[in-house]
This record gives structure tokens, sequence and C-alpha cells, in this order.
């Protein structure tokens, strides 16, 4: 009996209240990133891990063409590299892809085993990027027994899912129980500008009841949320440019909602809009690239919008006249 409790202990998961998605850790096509930006970065993770966030979420796909990985390389470098608060506590969270060629049980523990390697240490959380119901459902049995085979085996802490709705978890759920295997966490794309898997699906409901964590990723909905973007002003290059110059016009009533809140509570909007899913009981994962982001992303901290705020924000984004494009791997 001891011994099982021991284990347990051992294998605790810790998550801290926000952390910090790692996207853009090597993704030249969207975010612009390259190498030269390693200093910044490693002082966006010490920022970071000693202000109590410990999170960091990445995937083995991120980073790309030759630097495919360097968010794992990155991130295991800095981890060794810190000597400071909070250190014990750093959780580092990885999404294994359901690439066509990944189907059986061991694809997916050698995924993570490269994983690893990247990282110079373990695994704490391994998620599933997306699931393959929408196109091959045949595909997931492997995949996710490969998942739980990870946390049997103790290489992990613990298990997720990303993109998973309330049905297909459902059933995922059950067939992990049946294996002794929890759920720790579900990982989908939610803001004010996203609420669809959380509001429509009923999402939050599902996970409270089957004691899953609900992270939330791109609560900035890109960095249209951050107010630093207007319709007649410069947008960022590329797909977002785009993205933004649809979105823009019809989050207009949205934006002014969460400035004038912003105002009213000397907060940024972005730190607003961060802590409207922290209200929601969700762990959001914003990006940042710079010093000056994750000190903004970090005074969403320590305070909480009022109910009156949240409801108005809420009304809000439901009237907003277009919202975020849905993640085509979402089920239902």
């Amino acid at each position: 009996m001891l011994e099982r409790i021991k284990m347990h202990i051992s294998r605790e998961l810790r998550v801290s209240t926000m952390g910090c998605g790692t996207w853009a850790w090597g993704n030249q096509l969207l975010w612009g990133y390259n190498e030269s930006m390693d200093d910044q970065l490693q002082s966006v993770f010490n920022l970071c891990v000693s202000n109590g966030v410990t999170l960091f979420d990445t995937g083995d796909s991120y980073g790309t063409g030759r630097l495919n990985g360097r968010s794992e390389l990155l991130l295991g470098r800095f981890t060794q590299e810190y000597q400071g608060l909070n250190q014990e506590n750093i959780c580092i969270a990885t999404k294994l892809a359901a690439y066509p060629w990944r189907w059986t049980r061991q694809s997916m523990i050698k995924a993570c085993q490269a994983s690893n390697k990247r990282l110079g240490r373990n695994v704490d959380l391994v998620q599933m990027h997306w699931s393959t119901g929408n196109y091959a459902p045949w595909q997931e049995k492997g995949l996710l027994d490969g998942l739980a085979d990870l946390y049997e085996q103790g290489l992990v802490k613990g298990v997720g899912l990303s993109n998973f709705g309330p049905k297909r978890l459902k059933l995922v759920h059950k067939r992990f129980a049946e294996r002794g295997v929890p759920i720790s966490t579900l990982q989908v794309q939610y803001s004010l500008l996203s609420t669809y898997p959380v509001t429509q699906l009923q999402l939050k409901d599902v996970c409270d009841e089957l004691g899953i964590k609900l992270i939330a990723y791109s609560p900035l909905a890109l960095g249209i949320l951050t107010g630093k973007y207007s319709e007649k002003g410069q947008l960022p290059k590329g797909i977002r440019g785009l993205l933004f110059r649809q979105l823009l016009p019809g989050a207009r009533s949205l934006l002014l909602s969460l400035k004038e809140i912003a105002q009213a509570k000397n907060k940024t909007m972005s730190q607003v809009a961060i802590n409207w899913c922290i209200c929601k009981g969700t762990i959001p994962i914003p990006g940042a690239k710079s010093i000056a982001q994750a000190q903004e992303n970090i005074g969403a901290l320590g305070w909480y919008l009022n109910s009156q705020e949240i409801a108005e924000l809420d009304q809000a984004a439901a009237s907003s006249d277009k919202v975020m494009v849905q993640n085509i791997f979402q089920t239902k």
C-alpha cells in the first residue's frame, strides 16, 4: 500500500493557473521565428517560471521546415539552463501529432521517446494533438492505446487530449478508465472569439463531470483580442493578416467592450481576455515571444473579473458577427 502511495506522489502532475504556449518558438511561416530570438526566448521562459507560470505547452510538429521539433529543443535547453524559483514545478506538456504514418501503439511510444530526446528529459504531460475521428476513425485505436501505454509504463505523469469534442471524449474516457488510466487534460481553441467547443458543445460541463482540466489555446485569438490591430491600421503579414481583415469588422463591438472594461480596471485588453478564460474555469496558454508580451500575460494573474463584467463580455462575444475559424480536426 505504501509503495502505491509513493508511486502516486512521484507521478503527481502539477499545472499552473495559466501556461505558456510555444507554437511560435520555431515557426517561421506564421510567427516569423528566427534563431537570433533564442536568447530572448530564454528570458521569456525564465520570467514565466519565476512568476509561477510553469506549464509550457509544445508539440512534436512545432517548428517549420528544417526547424521541425525546434520548440521542444528550445524548451529542453531552457529548462536545463534555468536555476531559480519554481524550478521544481516546471511542467512540459507536448502534443504528439496524429500523422498518417502513425497508427500503431508503438509509433506513439517512439514519438514520445523522440520528444524526450529533444527535451533532454521526460515529457510530463503527453497529449494526442488531434483526433482522427473526422476522417480516419480507425487510426485512433492504436494511437490511443500507445498514449495509455506511456502512462502505464510510468514514462509520463499524465495524458491529455486535444481538439476532442464531448462525444468522442466520453468514448476515450471510458476506454482509458477500463485500463485505470486517467485523462488529466483536454485542450481546445477557446477565447472570446471562439466559444464554440465550450459553449455550444457544453464541453466544460463534461470535463467537470469527468474530472478533466480544460486548457484554452489561442486565448487571444492569434492577437486579435490584444487591441493592437485595427481595421484601418497595419495588420500582420501573411495568413494572420488575411484572417484579421475578415474578422476585425465583425469583432468591433466585442473589442469595444473589452477596451472599456480594461480601462476601467487599469488592465490591458490582453489581460482581460486571458482573465476571462481563467474565470470560465480553464487554463489559458497564451504565447509570448518577448519579455514585454510575457509580462503582459503575467499581468492577467492575481485578480478576477466580476460577474457583471463577465456577463458583459459574454454578451459581446455572442453578438460578434464573425468568430475565429474552428480547427478542422475539432470533433463533436
